[in-house]
């Protein structure tokens, strides 16, 4: 059975009317989420700024939108060979859901080593999971088969035109909340949820006759976009190790490309760094918990990436997100915010030399986290030791002065990355 890997037949922005169809579907079990304002963003910026937060969507992200859309309209003899999705995660929730709702039995590919929470998540809502590969495109190939094999509809993450349209849902849903709005920033991977807002927003702007800025935001490690985009035509990537998990996608849908290449206005994209900066102002700032793939836009907008061009729109995408991983990204946020400074300073082998460092620190109003104290590192002289310091400070500022303190009472602090 090869009717549901077929190539999409839509090949143009879907209409209005299409969208408004959609968005009465999905309404029977999505509630819209919050739209919150953030003053730290809009000081950043320079505009006003709000975050839309699908974060807080049914199952932890847009995705059930796309995923309920496309199986509610599956005929009834597709709706009796089942369904079968292949996802890291967020996809992997939302056909599971829709298909639950929907009487419909599903199985899911997930790639092995998926985080416990998600996996978990896809089980309780009544999918069969089978972990096989290491990647997401091991699952996919391995989902595909599987449909071959036994006549389950494939469900496809981003490149359909019922996913377009049920992720327009949330465009419409943006401009109800937010109707004055003139910049909309989204995080990509495929394309699928940029290409269906940008839907929405261009065709309601085009009858209101206005415009609506559209920003695309991927992570740098697997950003399939640009290239695709200066090619004029989707590109095959090699994508390397990003903690943005769910927008790591290697070539754009090609239904997602057509439509971004003709209503996205600008694509840019995102570091690590920049993606743990924006997680750690999201948990103190609007006190949200995101994923990096969701935090994308946030991390644009604090690495400069966007120009202010009037009231403006994050949308933060998801929040499925493991408690072991975000500790890890908060360590790393904070470094990254310079909360951190390691350093390792050469000192004279006598008493007193540790608790001088302890006063200087004190009074510096920095917090020690650890200490170790040595005498076997190489390169030291037989009447040295090497302390090596973790310090928790304020901020950039604050880290700078305290090196500048130690300098000035004769010590050399050697800062170190690793």
């Amino acid at each position: 059975m090869t009717d549901s890997l077929t190539q999409p037949v839509l090949t143009a922005v879907p209409s209005l009317e299409d969208m408004m169809d959609a968005r009465e579907r999905v309404s029977r079990i999505v509630d819209p989420t919050p739209m919150e304002t953030s003053r730290y963003l809009s000081a950043e910026l320079g505009a006003p700024v709000f975050l839309k937060c699908e974060n807080l969507q049914r199952t932890g992200s847009y995705k059930i939108r796309g995923a309920y859309n496309r199986l509610s309209r599956l005929s009834d003899e597709e709706k009796a060979r089942g369904v079968v999705a292949a996802s890291a995660g967020n996809h992997a929730q939302g056909v599971a859901f829709a298909a639950r709702e929907l009487g419909i039995s599903a199985t899911i590919f997930m790639p092995l080593g998926v985080p416990l929470p998600k996996l978990q998540a896809t089980k309780h809502y009544g999918a069969d999971v089978v972990l096989r590969g290491h990647s997401v495109e091991e699952a996919l190939r391995a989902a595909a088969e599987f449909s071959e094999k036994t006549g389950a509809v494939f469900i496809p993450p981003f490149d359909h035109p019922d996913v377009v349209l049920g992720q327009s849902t949330l465009g419409l849903e943006i401009l109800d909340q937010v109707p004055d709005l003139e910049t909309v920033i989204v995080p990509i991977g495929g394309g699928g949820l940029i290409s269906g807002v940008a839907s929405a927003l261009k065709r309601r702007a085009e009858l209101e006759g206005r415009s609506i800025r559209v920003i695309g935001v991927q992570a740098a490690n697997a950003a399939a976009y640009p290239p695709s985009l200066a090619a004029g035509e989707p590109t095959q990537i090699v994508t390397s190790p990003t903690m943005a998990d769910g927008i790591t996608v290697a070539k754009p849908g090609i239904l997602n490309f057509a439509i971004i290449k003709e209503l996205v206005d600008e694509v840019v994209t995102v570091s690590e760094a920049d993606m743990a900066k924006a997680l750690l102002v999201l948990l103190e700032r609007a006190k949200q918990v995101v994923e990096p793939a969701g935090a994308v836009g946030v991390a644009a907008i604090l690495s400069g990436q966007i120009v202010a061009s009037g009231t403006t729109v994050v949308i933060l995408s998801g929040g499925n997100i493991d408690p072991l991983l975000m500790l890890k990204l908060i360590n790393y946020g904070l470094a990254a915010s310079d909360r951190y400074l390691k350093m390792r300073i050469m000192l004279p082998d006598r008493p007193g030399q540790l608790a001088r460092i302890s006063e200087l620190l004190a009074e510096a109003n920095a917090n020690v986290l650890e200490v170790l104290h040595t005498r076997h590192g190489k390169g030291l002289q037989i009447s040295e030791v090497e302390l090596e310091l973790s310090v928790e400070t304020r901020g950039p500022e604050h880290r700078q002065q305290v090196l500048d303190m130690l300098r000035d009472a004769g010590f050399d602090p050697r800062i170190s990355d690793d």
